[in-house]
């Protein structure tokens, strides 16, 4: 209890309030980012530089020769520092590739006596600055922090005219990474002034060892030391009896390491992330020369047989982790690489926290400080990627990696949610092309050794973490500590692909390794997966959550594999698979209308059962089924020896009547870090058609829920009858089915056009369908108790791909080319979110309404059962996962009397223009198995 209080009151401490500003309205103290950049190195003494800066776009390169260093008042703009020029929180469009910046800086007379340097946090791409004309100096790369002294040149009282060039031209070279979702042109982080002593600290890390419950402390210092200089490291939390540590640097030596003993020790683990706050001071003479406040996590990541099945894992605290991850592409719309808010960066990791991740992947950027902060405070693994080039690996390029690779492991090497540093993606940047004999781009031997080198280089400087040398998507890996493999495909493959990757991983397999290299005992996992290349290009924006239902079944069927990694976190301007859209509002599964308490969670969670098989699959009625279970047990907690499976059976018939069915239950063994079959469940589907649920729930034996899965069923595959009558508590039902693509007329302003042969017809704008029904014989207005319209009904838009002459754009997707229309591609139905999509759809029969209906949107997620059923197994999406509302309309016997012929009129009417449209569903189409359908109640 005491441990954790001390936690919330450092949390609560440290926890500031997002700040809302506007560049034309800020005032004077209301600056962005104003908290200190570098939480994990930080001292009592420095100024936020952040705020309105001058500024001015020097397209034609005339600056320097111009010496606008000498002349800011010409600087004809206003820019909000720190966001790169041309994103939208900056306040300035991208005009040209070099722009110049101003502003006056003030250094407190309390700073006399101090070396006063400006850092900033990171400019891309070569950044120049001046103090009064006077040259400071200039430092090449995008990604990671550098520093200028302005000591000299500094004037006490007055304010002096900073200026700073960035020059941010394309070259191949150019660690461009993923910019073209939004180009972090120039200053991207905090710009700050910091006073140090004569002496002070380069550097400071923090190498836990909790097997010796020790952790050693590198400090490095500006100068070599005298007889006199000394290290003080003071821990300021924690149960020590001894905080304080005090050691001699070598006379002469820059460095020392202290090796503390760490009482009463608190693990750095994911559900308890305790961080160790720290003080390091140089001492001269007995007197404080510089003090840097930092803290680290007493926690180890290292490789461990899975206990009992003996599968290599990536293992923290000595313990196997099943590791749960996702793609985090860390952009934002408005600030491209720079978030608004550090209660914005807070979020982003509780945003995976909240759906049971345990792992981002930080892709093709340095991610920002605070939020790698905010991941060791709140308890996430974070997987680290060098940026890439898009050009070919020569001296130039070889040169920027190895600038940004060593400064992002120096300047991140205390947070210990960093587990893993990924040296390069895909083999982008690594293909030399070839002309001769043929042309081709390779990934050469020497480059190859090149790579080699940088995994040996990694592990040198960091010999705590995992390094991988290139997360492979073309089975090319050269030296790595991790065995991981990128694939998109469709939920229907996972099952095939799984199977061939472990029976192609042992030692000794050439599998997934380039140049006669082979696996040794390195964990197995995918580093990037999902729907969103599985199709025949981009899917665009679709239900991403059926797919990846399919795909959490197989891989926790495949134990061998130590986990996965989704892509993607959030959605960019080009891809639409987020668990989160661009702007970070919800997206919806719909996992809990189908099993009640059901969310994704369910499908990270460490306790999973399975049904083997597809989701959705066609049975008879009456059929005895078997449906094999699989258990995963990926925790050590304890549950007890054995758990409950029980299962439940309901769904809804042709008409859209809900009904329920017996329930089963089973007892299989609990065993920690266990992954087994776990025996059949057998099943009696019901005497009719329709479209079955079969929850599968497992509890304790105290019956606390564990985890939530389903399956599904089509009951009956053949076409339902079209005339029918049948007896209903005691009444006679004469019911009149027809499909959706048998209207007698339409006509819509915008579109109409129908999907799989019919199963679903599509209205978009505003306008009807009117359809022609006969009456059964023996019906009349006199005989007839009640009437009845059924159908499955929703708004229907008209998407970028359903426009006449659409087409897709050429462009590199991975350099924010292609489409930015999350619409367009032929796969493409967006998922359901927070935007809504109504219409209003009038029933109109005999020209006597029968009622109003508001449909709330043109929705798409797991409650489509029957449109992800319907899907033909050809790499092509056809509005996958699309569905309505059942809608049951009590239509006037008037209208009896107005038929003609025994012909009877149902005409659906929208008069709404924004967004308006209707689409019809079949009875193997949408959510529920109903084809429209008039039902006739006779009278007794």
């Amino acid at each position: 209890m005491k441990k954790q209080l001390v936690k919330t009151i450092i949390i609560n401490y440290l926890l500031l309030v997002s700040l809302s500003f506007n560049v034309l309205s800020q005032t004077a103290g209301t600056i962005p980012l104003p908290e200190h950049p570098r939480p994990d190195f930080q001292r009592e003494m420095w100024q936020n530089l952040n705020g309105v800066w001058a500024f001015r776009f020097d397209a034609a390169n005339s600056g320097e020769k111009d010496q606008w260093f000498n002349n800011p008042e010409k600087f004809d703009r206003k820019i909000l520092v720190p966001f790169p020029w041309g994103s939208k929180l900056s306040g300035v469009n991208n005009e040209a590739e070099i722009g110049w910046y101003s502003r006056e800086i003030e250094v407190p007379a309390s700073w006399d006596g101090k070396k006063v340097f400006i850092i900033f946090g990171a400019s891309d791409w070569i950044t120049t600055a001046w103090l009064d004309g006077q040259k400071l100096g200039t430092f090449q790369g995008g990604y990671t922090p550098f520093e200028f002294e302005l000591t000299q040149y500094l004037k006490k009282g007055t304010r002096q005219k900073l200026v700073v060039r960035v020059d941010d031209s394309p070259f191949q070279y150019k660690l461009e990474g993923k910019q073209g979702y939004g180009q972090a042109k120039g200053i991207w982080q905090t710009v700050y002034l910091e006073a140090r002593g004569q002496n002070y600290i380069k550097s400071l890390h923090f190498t836990p060892d909790i097997d010796q419950k020790t952790v050693n402390v590198r400090v490095i210092a500006s100068q070599p030391a005298t007889k006199d200089t000394e290290v003080k490291i003071k821990l300021l939390n924690g149960q020590q009896s001894k905080p304080e540590t005090i050691q001699k640097i070598k006379k002469g030596s820059l460095e020392t390491t202290i090796k503390i003993p760490v009482e009463n020790m608190t693990l750095w683990e994911l559900d308890n992330p305790f961080l160790y706050e720290a003080e390091a001071s140089v001492i001269e003479k007995k007197a404080e020369s510089d003090k840097v406040r930092s803290y680290f996590g007493m926690r180890k990541i290292s490789i461990t047989k899975l206990p009992g099945l003996n599968y290599p894992y990536v293992a923290l605290n000595n313990k196997p982790v099943y590791l749960k991850m996702c793609l985090d592409q860390s952009y934002h719309p408005e600030g491209f690489y720079t978030f608004p808010s550090d209660e914005f960066m807070k979020e982003e990791i509780l945003r995976s926290k909240r759906i049971g991740l345990n792992t981002n992947r930080i892709h093709i950027k340095v991610e920002v400080p605070r939020k790698l902060y905010w991941a060791d405070r709140l308890g996430l693994l974070i997987m680290a990627d060098v940026p890439n080039f898009w050009g070919e690996p020569g001296p130039e390029a070889q040169k920027e990696h190895y600038v940004a690779m060593t400064g992002m492991i120096e300047r991140d090497f205390n947070h210990p949610s960093i587990f893993q540093w990924v040296l390069f993606n895909e083999t982008w940047g690594l293909f030399t092309e070839k002309k001769e004999p043929k042309k081709e781009r390779l990934y050469l031997p020497e480059t190859q050794t090149w790579v080699e080198s940088l995994y040996k280089q990694a592990k040198e400087l960091d010999p705590t973490r995992l390094v991988e040398d290139n997360s492979a998507c073309n089975y090319d890996h050269v030296a790595s500590d991790v065995n991981s493999w990128h694939v998109y495909i469709p939920g229907y493959d996972w099952k095939k692909h799984l199977d061939e990757v472990v029976a192609n991983t042992y030692p000794g397999s050439k599998w997934n390794f380039i140049g006669g290299r082979t696996q040794g005992e390195q964990p197995l996992y995918n580093s990037e997966c999902g729907n969103v290349w599985g199709y025949n290009g981009s899917t665009g924006d679709v239900d991403w959550s059926w797919d990846y239902h399919l795909m959490m079944n197989e891989f926790r069927s495949h134990p061998k594999i130590s986990g996965w990694l989704y892509t993607e976190h959030h959605d960019v301007i080009n891809e639409w698979n987020g668990y989160y859209k661009y702007d970070r509002t919800d997206k919806y599964s719909g996992l809990g209308d189908l099993v009640p308490g059901m969310t994704l969670n369910d499908l990270h969670s460490d306790i999973y059962t399975s049904v083997s098989g597809p989701l959705c699959r066609n049975v008879k009625p009456s059929e005895k089924i078997s449906l094999p279970l699989f258990t995963s047990f990926m925790s050590d907690a304890d549950h007890g020896e054995k758990l409950i499976v029980r299962t439940s059976l309901y769904g809804w018939d042709k008409l859209g009547n809900y009904w329920t069915d017996a329930s089963t239950s089973l007892t299989v063994p609990y065993k920690k870090w266990d992954a087994r079959e776990a025996g059949n469940i057998d099943i009696l589907i019901p005497d009719k058609q329709g479209l079955a649920i079969l929850s599968v729930i497992t509890e304790d034996v105290s019956g606390k829920i564990l985890h939530r899965n389903f399956t599904s069923f089509l009951i009956g595959d053949e076409t339902s009858k079209r005339n029918e009558t049948v007896v209903k508590d005691g009444k006679t039902l004469n019911i009149i089915r027809f499909a959706p693509d048998t209207f007698k007329a339409q006509s819509w302003t915008q579109k109409q056009w129908n999907v799989t042969g019919g199963l679903k017809v599509n209205g978009a704008g505003s306008g009807y369908f009117e359809y022609e029904i006969d009456i059964p014989d023996g019906v009349s207005p006199e005989n007839t108790e009640s009437l009845t319209f059924i159908a499955e009904l929703s708004a229907k838009i008209l998407f970028g791909k359903d426009k006449k002459d659409a087409k897709l754009p050429d462009g590199d997707y991975m350099l924010g080319k292609g489409t930015n229309d999350p619409s367009q591609n032929p796969n493409a139905y967006p998922m359901t979110d927070s935007y809504k999509q109504k219409t209003t759809v009038s029933i109109i029969v005999e020209g006597i309404s029968a009622g109003t209906w508001y449909l709330e949107d043109d929705p798409a997620d797991h409650r489509g059962i029957l449109s992800w059923y319907s899907q033909p197994q050809n790499r092509q999406l056809n509005e996958a996962g699309s569905y309505g509302y059942l809608v049951k309309a009590s239509i006037p016997t008037a209208a009896l009397e107005k038929a003609v012929d025994k012909k009877l009129s149902v005409r659906l009417e929208v008069n709404d223009t924004e967004p308006g449209g209707l689409a019809i569903y079949g009875e193997k189409f949408g959510r529920y198995p109903v084809d429209p359908t008039v039902v006739f109640v006779m009278k007794k």
